[in-house]
């Protein structure tokens, strides 16, 4: 039987392709009719192809079964990969940056409309790449491909920069404002910082996943409550939870009558595990540690 992709996977595999396509156009466009913009719009996209490769790498690991030396799954490659989107983006942004700033001392070129359309198409492209990327990430909880889909809407801003840049650029030319040219850059240094900010969000979410941060206290509440509708659980000592790439690992810790038998100790533990995913089907693990109670002990 032939394998079958995951939804995430095609998503990111589709951005490749583009990105290869817009990659090729805009800086061929953008070298034969002189346009810095596109240039750089262009190298941008041949960054996004190193990371959407990554990503692409990354969640086809990342749906690797646990093993021997990965008890808990490969879910954390998604994380890995969008740390490095975030550097990737970062590396743009300065590029982008740099670009923008060297042509205020630069002689213009002479605008034209070719390099004015290839924007427009990048565009449109991109925006209908991120709404469905970004999409199919949250519906299956891809990091990465929801990194590839942050990494599309900062291609957005770019293509939106060199949109206007040419554009101010060509009215400026036919109706002789001297400073007309220039607004390129000075919306390229505006990019510059929309992409700073959106490798700034992506890394620090990263980041805390790696470090093991706990989920929202309201979602560790609903874990809470529905652990207390049980009889027989008589007290909740600690509950924890961490994202682990795609999916969330619970750490439960209650007290039960101390008189229970290991059987019974048993169906308790399978009973929480089954509650809490059952509600959220974002859990993929559930780890129970049962504590002994005694009669006279405080109920919490």
């Amino acid at each position: 039987m032939a394998r079958t992709h995951s939804p995430s996977v095609t998503a990111i595999g589709i951005g490749l392709f583009c990105n290869v396509l817009l990659s090729v156009m805009k800086i061929t466009v953008g070298l034969m009719f002189h346009s810095p913009v596109l240039v750089a719009d262009g190298v941008n996209n041949a960054g996004d192809i190193v990371a959407t490769l990554a990503a692409l790498v990354s969640s086809r690991v990342s749906k690797k079964p646990a093993d021997a030396d990965h008890p808990y799954g490969h879910g954390k490659a998604e994380v890995v990969a969008a740390g490095l989107v975030a550097v990737l983006l970062a590396l743009a942004a300065l590029w982008i940056g740099y670009q923008s700033f060297a042509a205020f001392f630069e002689p213009p070129a002479e605008a034209n409309w070719l390099p004015l359309a290839a924007a427009a198409v990048s565009l449109v492209l991109k925006q209908a790449l991120y709404v469905y990327t970004m999409r199919v990430g949250k519906a299956h909880r891809s990091k990465s491909a929801q990194a590839a889909a942050y990494d599309h809407l900062a291609d957005v801003y770019s293509s939106v920069a060199a949109l206007l840049g040419i554009g101010i650029a060509l009215w400026g030319g036919r109706g002789g404002v001297a400073w007309a040219p220039y607004a390129d850059p000075a919306a390229g240094l505006i990019v510059t910082l929309l992409v700073f900010r959106l490798a700034y969000k992506l890394g620090r979410e990263a980041t805390d996943i790696l470090m093991e941060k706990n989920v929202p206290p309201h979602v560790l509440e609903q874990y809470g409550r529905i652990i207390s509708e049980l009889d027989d659980i008589r007290r909740i000592d600690r509950i924890r939870a961490r994202e682990h790439g795609h999916y969330i690992i619970v750490d439960v810790r209650v007290g039960i009558p101390g008189h229970y038998t290991i059987r019974q100790g048993h169906d308790i533990s399978r009973q929480i595990k089954k509650r809490i995913m059952d509600h959220d089907p974002h859990v993929g693990e559930v780890l129970v540690h049962l504590n002994p109670w005694e009669d006279g002990e405080e109920n919490a």
